[in-house]
């Protein structure tokens, strides 16, 4: 009876579907995570231009900084990223490098 238990529990751990690696967060970085990146909407900067350096800067997903640049067109600003002061402060450096209006709000 034991080794029917044990053989039917092999078989289904190796039937069992594989799980993707899923991205672990460090719990520190989380309960840092005090400070938001804002993007500001303007006159100047193209669409493109926008979605291109949040892919660049930020490392969203096409996707992603498509629907922050709605918001920021639409709503004026929107958080594109939210962290330690220390891990957004060269992001917002890198924005104001390209001419984009950022500010990191606590």
């Amino acid at each position: 009876m034991l080794f029917t238990i044990f053989t039917l529990t092999m078989k289904a751990i190796m039937e069992a579907p594989v799980i993707e690696q899923q991205e672990v967060f460090n719990l520190q970085e989380v309960l840092d995570a005090k400070y938001d990146l804002i993007i500001y909407n303007d006159d100047v900067n193209t669409f493109e231009h926008v979605i291109e350096s949040l892919v660049e800067i930020c490392e969203h997903k096409l996707i992603q900084a498509e629907q922050c640049t709605w918001i920021i067109h639409h709503s004026g600003k929107c958080s594109v990223k939210r962290g330690s002061f220390e891990t957004l402060e060269p992001l917002h450096q890198a924005f104001a490098d390209r001419k984009i209006s950022a500010k990191i709000e606590c």
